[in-house]
């Protein structure tokens, strides 16, 4: 192969480099603002319809305010909360949920949903103090798992008779389910990752690979 055709090549080759690093860099980013753009006009057309025409802004100002809609949503998602945490709300909302357990398919829906929500806006992550590798189902073959407790005592550290560490293996892509084991301490590698990273990892599939927190590993 001549010079000239090295070059040519190599040319072609870093072209075909840029433009694929370029649609990785600029897809998620684009894909990320339109979806993200026509969410807000899709609930703040349906939240104004909710608004009596009488009371609507045009009424009272003669131009548009935007984004009307997404603050509605945003008082009555506020006013929910205030009103669930009470007995009262409490009971309705355990009324709704044994209705819908009662329906096939909807029950399936709701309860991932609910748990997905549950997992990123609960404090419940918070549970969690460490990312590990364990080894598991079998030796050979590591799993991400969550330390929910370092020191389990009670009858489990007296019939074991050897001090163990609870830690959650999540399933994928749906991290709420899950196994509790305890193992011992030697037993697990912990990770730098933080627990959100964690969660993010397993409902990927492994897709999203957390960065190595170099800053971390220094301390």
């Amino acid at each position: 192969m001549s010079e000239q055709q090295k070059t040519t090549n190599s040319i072609g080759g870093k072209i075909k480099n840029y433009f694929f690093t370029g649609v990785i860099v600029a897809a998620p980013v684009a894909i990320t603002i339109y979806m993200s753009y026509h969410l807000v006009i899709w609930i703040n057309d349906v939240t104004s319809k909710l608004i009596p025409q009488k009371w609507t802004i045009g009424n009272f100002v003669p131009y548009a305010v935007p984004g009307l809609g997404l603050l509605l949503l945003l008082v009555m998602l506020f006013l929910i909360g205030m009103l669930t945490t009470g007995y009262v709300g409490r009971f309705f909302v355990s009324l709704w949920e044994k209705i819908i357990r009662r329906m096939p398919i909807v029950s399936s829906i709701y309860s991932l949903v609910k748990q997905i929500f549950e997992t990123f806006l609960s404090q419940k992550n918070r549970s969690f103090s460490e990312v590990v590798l364990v080894e598991y189902p079998r030796k050979g073959l590591w799993t991400i798992a969550f330390v929910s407790k370092k020191d389990t005592g009670g009858e489990v550290e007296e019939k074991t008779k050897n001090k163990k560490i609870s830690i959650y293996v999540p399933t994928t892509p749906n991290p709420t389910s899950g196994f509790l084991i305890f193992v011992d301490e030697n037993d697990v590698i912990k990770l730098d990752m933080s627990v959100e990273e964690g969660i993010k990892y397993v409902i990927s599939c492994g897709i999203v690979t957390p960065e190595i927190n170099k800053e971390k590993r220094k301390k």
